[in-house]
Protein backbone atom coordinates (compact mmCIF):
# COMPACT_ATOMS: atom_id res chain seq x y z
CA UNK A 1 0.00 0.00 0.00
CA UNK A 2 1.48 3.31 -0.59
CA UNK A 3 1.30 6.33 1.56
CA UNK A 4 1.14 9.68 0.35
CA UNK A 5 4.01 12.08 1.77
CA UNK A 6 3.26 13.60 5.52
CA UNK A 7 -0.01 10.62 5.86
CA UNK A 8 0.43 9.17 9.39
CA UNK A 9 0.07 4.83 8.98
CA UNK A 10 -1.64 3.48 12.01
CA UNK A 11 0.36 0.54 13.29
CA UNK A 12 0.03 -1.81 15.99
CA UNK A 13 3.31 -2.05 18.03
CA UNK A 14 3.63 -4.27 21.18
CA UNK A 15 6.07 -3.92 23.85
CA UNK A 16 7.34 -5.62 26.23
CA UNK A 17 9.16 -5.35 30.11
CA UNK A 18 10.30 -7.40 32.76
CA UNK A 19 10.19 -6.91 36.46
CA UNK A 20 12.32 -8.75 39.06
CA UNK A 21 11.92 -8.70 43.05
CA UNK A 22 14.94 -8.03 44.76
CA UNK A 23 13.73 -8.27 48.61
CA UNK A 24 11.64 -6.18 50.81
CA UNK A 25 9.21 -4.14 48.87
CA UNK A 26 11.49 -3.41 45.83
CA UNK A 27 12.41 -4.71 42.33
CA UNK A 28 13.67 -3.74 39.39
CA UNK A 29 12.34 -3.25 35.80
CA UNK A 30 14.12 -3.94 32.68
CA UNK A 31 13.80 -2.74 29.00
CA UNK A 32 15.64 -5.27 25.95
CA UNK A 33 19.08 -2.80 25.91
CA UNK A 34 18.59 -0.32 28.64
CA UNK A 35 19.31 0.33 31.91
CA UNK A 36 17.51 -0.82 35.13
CA UNK A 37 15.36 0.64 36.90
CA UNK A 38 14.85 0.31 40.76
CA UNK A 39 11.37 0.32 41.68
CA UNK A 40 9.37 0.03 44.92
CA UNK A 41 6.45 0.74 47.41
CA UNK A 42 6.02 4.68 48.20
CA UNK A 43 6.34 5.23 52.24
CA UNK A 44 2.50 5.44 52.36
CA UNK A 45 1.97 1.93 51.05
CA UNK A 46 5.12 0.36 53.42
CA UNK A 47 8.00 1.18 51.19
CA UNK A 48 11.14 2.75 51.81
CA UNK A 49 10.83 5.86 48.85
CA UNK A 50 14.11 5.35 47.43
CA UNK A 51 13.11 3.95 44.32
CA UNK A 52 10.91 5.03 41.66
CA UNK A 53 7.69 3.98 42.80
CA UNK A 54 4.32 2.50 40.44
CA UNK A 55 2.32 5.96 40.59
CA UNK A 56 5.36 8.25 39.91
CA UNK A 57 5.88 6.16 36.65
CA UNK A 58 2.46 6.07 35.48
CA UNK A 59 2.96 10.36 35.96
CA UNK A 60 5.96 10.24 34.36
CA UNK A 61 5.39 7.93 31.02
CA UNK A 62 2.45 10.55 30.69
CA UNK A 63 4.35 13.17 31.12
CA UNK A 64 6.48 12.00 28.98
CA UNK A 65 3.77 11.02 26.30
CA UNK A 66 2.44 14.94 26.36
CA UNK A 67 5.77 16.09 25.67
CA UNK A 68 7.16 13.87 22.62
CA UNK A 69 3.09 14.38 21.16
CA UNK A 70 3.73 17.76 21.51
CA UNK A 71 7.23 17.86 19.44
CA UNK A 72 5.28 15.71 16.66
CA UNK A 73 2.68 18.54 16.13
CA UNK A 74 5.04 21.20 15.68
CA UNK A 75 7.52 19.25 13.94
CA UNK A 76 7.49 21.22 9.92
CA UNK A 77 4.45 24.18 11.81
CA UNK A 78 7.87 26.87 11.95
CA UNK A 79 7.78 26.18 15.61
CA UNK A 80 11.79 26.62 17.35
CA UNK A 81 11.75 24.88 20.66
CA UNK A 82 14.00 26.95 22.76
CA UNK A 83 13.18 25.43 25.99
CA UNK A 84 10.28 23.12 27.66
CA UNK A 85 10.38 21.58 31.64
CA UNK A 86 7.20 19.78 32.82
CA UNK A 87 6.07 19.28 36.16
CA UNK A 88 3.11 16.82 36.44
CA UNK A 89 0.92 15.83 40.00
CA UNK A 90 -1.37 13.18 40.46
CA UNK A 91 -4.38 12.30 42.75
CA UNK A 92 -4.37 8.36 44.02
CA UNK A 93 -7.65 8.32 46.00
CA UNK A 94 -9.66 4.96 46.85
CA UNK A 95 -12.46 4.34 44.73
CA UNK A 96 -14.64 1.39 43.42
CA UNK A 97 -12.95 -0.82 45.88
CA UNK A 98 -9.88 0.13 45.23
CA UNK A 99 -6.92 2.36 45.48
CA UNK A 100 -6.66 4.26 41.17
CA UNK A 101 -5.14 7.71 39.62
CA UNK A 102 -8.15 9.58 39.18
CA UNK A 103 -6.49 12.80 38.13
CA UNK A 104 -3.69 13.51 36.76
CA UNK A 105 -2.50 17.06 35.66
CA UNK A 106 0.45 18.20 33.73
CA UNK A 107 2.13 21.47 33.52
CA UNK A 108 4.75 22.29 30.52
CA UNK A 109 6.39 25.52 30.42
CA UNK A 110 7.49 26.07 26.61
CA UNK A 111 9.20 28.66 25.32
CA UNK A 112 9.87 29.30 21.75
CA UNK A 113 11.78 31.75 19.90
CA UNK A 114 9.57 34.12 18.69
CA UNK A 115 6.50 36.00 19.76
CA UNK A 116 5.36 34.95 16.03
CA UNK A 117 5.33 31.10 17.04
CA UNK A 118 2.66 30.81 19.95
CA UNK A 119 -0.22 30.78 18.34
CA UNK A 120 1.25 27.91 16.69
CA UNK A 121 2.61 26.28 19.67
CA UNK A 122 -0.83 26.50 21.81
CA UNK A 123 -2.98 25.35 19.16
CA UNK A 124 -0.33 22.20 19.04
CA UNK A 125 -0.91 22.19 22.63
CA UNK A 126 -4.35 22.07 22.49
CA UNK A 127 -4.52 19.32 20.73
CA UNK A 128 -1.88 17.09 22.35
CA UNK A 129 -4.03 15.08 25.69
CA UNK A 130 -6.36 13.37 22.88
CA UNK A 131 -3.23 12.81 20.97
CA UNK A 132 -1.25 11.26 23.74
CA UNK A 133 -1.86 7.94 23.74
CA UNK A 134 -0.90 7.24 27.26
CA UNK A 135 -3.48 10.14 28.15
CA UNK A 136 -5.83 7.55 26.15
CA UNK A 137 -4.93 4.62 28.04
CA UNK A 138 -5.84 5.76 31.56
CA UNK A 139 -9.26 6.05 33.43
CA UNK A 140 -7.73 9.17 35.10
CA UNK A 141 -8.76 12.22 33.82
CA UNK A 142 -5.62 13.94 32.36
CA UNK A 143 -5.17 18.34 31.86
CA UNK A 144 -2.71 19.97 30.44
CA UNK A 145 -2.40 23.61 31.95
CA UNK A 146 0.47 25.16 30.22
CA UNK A 147 2.45 28.03 29.84
CA UNK A 148 4.17 29.50 26.80
CA UNK A 149 6.85 32.14 26.76
CA UNK A 150 8.77 33.94 24.12
CA UNK A 151 12.71 34.13 23.70
CA UNK A 152 12.59 36.86 21.43
CA UNK A 153 10.05 39.82 22.54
Amino acid sequence: MRHMAGEIRHKSYRYKAHTSWTGERRGVVVAMGRPEIPVGSPPEFRGDGKSWAPEELLLGSVNTCILLTFLTLIQGRGVTLVAYDSEVGGLLEHKEGAHQMTEVTVRPHVTVASEAELATARQAMDQVEPRCFMSQSIKARVTVEAQFAAAET
